[in-house]
């Protein structure tokens, strides 16, 4: 079967490599020069920048996707621990480490916080991993629908695992169940900042999603060597050597139907006027601009047109001349004072944080052959509204960018700037990405799961879906589930 991938974004790369394992002739076509999709590269100077994902969980899930191809991580992007994982740095001045591994974690949070914080953080990752092993086998790695009705059904059969999730209080809200461990109220942050990953904030969102929380402060964090884009760069690779087609600077119109807006998929016009056919079309464009610009005549489910959408993020990417204070790790949080009150301007009034947390993030520090001698990179990221909030970007991008530059000053980082990138909301819109944001759809109870918009539509035989915007949702691991989700559909009857 002639499968064609739009996008070589991971989601794309990752539909690629288990449909190629199932034996399908694969083409992947990318409107940029280069794989990665979000998971961008800016080059020069002698830095290499990354301008999309920064934190990297779950290696075995890229273990799944190169072996896909008959193909090794190690031999095409390898990684290796980032630890301390985290540096949260508090607005009292404290710090604090998370590290990889219950004994080195149980005794940092001993010396910060005292021995009864430090016994409750075994139970916590009980819960954490008892949870896990109940979502991502039955909730996580699970295609649905499409239908909204026939994914409710499907979401509770079997009901032993539904009832599971009920019993660990995977329907609870998230702040209450992490307090319900720590008595320190700094420990409750670190441990359920996690849920902004869902678009949500900790006092909104359901427990559940502490497994984000499992994935990367139990699991672990790593780093690829030559940074985060290297994820897709060894992926292209590998794929081309299993014999699946990569075309770059190669733009899609338009998918092609059998009865121009009717009917089932045919293939995808380019936009230099050219036609490629194939049996299943795959597509790794943000689902709701998809819809609008490849698939005229068909609307977006409603969830993606009425439905709620993460905050997103302005991100400031730099190379700079000088090194950062030796007490910096590789991620660093610096959280504000106020963190309900961050959250509540955020998410519910669409306005800036009054308080913001902010992410820094030294890939340099892990690896230096990202910056010259004596440089080093910077990856900084606030999250900000959407573009359904209240601030207008195109008055407001010179006045905040300089502002965080200010602030990143007084946290102790070189800023002495010699290469810089920083894409704001309407960047971010402009780079594809609905509503501003490179989060998609917030992970809501009713856009999670069966409610999500489904990798494929009935109206539409013959197009899968893939990335942050369908199942299972936003983020690395769930990217790259998304893909093999795609592939599965591919050989499914429902064409």
């Amino acid at each position: 079967m002639r499968v064609v991938v739009i996008g070589a974004g991971l989601g794309g790369l990752s539909a690629a490599a288990y449909s190629r394992q199932r034996g399908h002739d694969v083409l992947v076509v990318d409107a940029g020069s280069r794989p990665g999709g979000r998971a961008g590269l800016v080059e020069g100077l002698g830095y290499r920048l990354d301008n999309g994902p920064s934190v990297l969980t779950m290696p075995e899930l890229l273990d799944d996707v190169f072996g896909a191809v008959g193909a090794t991580l190690d031999e095409f992007c390898p990684i290796k621990k980032v630890d301390p994982m985290y540096r949260a740095v508090y607005a009292d001045g404290s710090e604090l480490h998370i590290r990889h591994g219950l004994e080195a974690m149980t005794a940092e949070i001993n010396g910060f916080s005292g021995p009864k914080d430090a016994e409750a953080f075994g139970r916590f990752c009980t819960w954490l991993k008892d949870l896990n092993d109940v979502e991502v086998p039955n909730f996580i790695d699970a295609n649905f629908g499409p239908g909204r009705l026939k994914g409710l059904v499907e979401l509770a059969r079997p009901l032993g695992p539904a009832l599971q999730l009920i019993r660990l209080g995977g329907f609870g809200k998230l702040g209450p169940k992490v307090a319900s461990f720590f008595d320190d109220e700094r420990l409750r942050r670190i441990f359920s900042f996690q849920a902004m990953y869902a678009g949500l904030a900790p006092y909104d969102a359901l427990a559940l999603y502490a497994v984000i929380t499992y994935m990367d402060s139990v699991k672990g964090v790593y780093v690829p060597e030559g940074g985060m884009h290297m994820l897709a760069s060894g992926l292209a690779e590998a794929l081309t050597k299993a014999d699946v087609e990569l075309q770059f600077d190669t733009e899609v119109r338009t998918i092609l139907r059998a009865n121009g807006s009717m009917g089932r998929v045919t293939g995808v016009e380019l936009t230099t006027g050219e036609r490629i056919a194939a049996d299943v079309v795959v597509c790794n464009a943000d689902l709701p601009v998809a819809y609008r610009t490849l698939l005229g005549g068909v609307d977006a489910p409603r969830v993606a047109r009425r439905g709620k959408y993460s905050p997103s993020c302005v991100l400031w990417i730099a190379g700079v001349k000088g090194t950062p204070p030796a007490n910096a790790a590789h991620h660093n949080i610096h959280f504000g004072h106020d963190w309900d009150g961050a959250f509540k301007a955020l998410i519910k009034d669409g306005a800036l944080m009054p308080d913001p947390s902010v992410l820094v993030s030294l890939h340099s520090l892990s690896c230096p052959s990202l910056a010259p001698e004596g440089k080093s990179t910077l990856y900084v990221l606030e999250p900000v509204p959407n573009l359904d909030g209240t601030i207008d970007w195109s008055r407001e991008r010179n006045r905040f960018t300089a502002d965080l530059k200010r602030r990143v000053a007084g946290f102790g980082y070189p800023v002495d700037v010699e290469i810089e990138e920083v894409i704001d909301p309407l960047d971010w819109e402009r780079r594809g990405m609905e509503r501003g944001t490179p989060f998609a759809l917030s992970h809501t109870f009713f856009q999670t799961g069966p409610f999500r918009p489904s990798n494929i539509d009935k109206r539409v035989p013959g197009l899968v879906f893939t990335g942050s915007s369908t199942l299972p949702g936003v983020g690395v691991p769930m990217v790259l589930i998304s893909g093999k989700l795609a592939a599965e559909r591919i050989d499914e009857g429902w064409r």
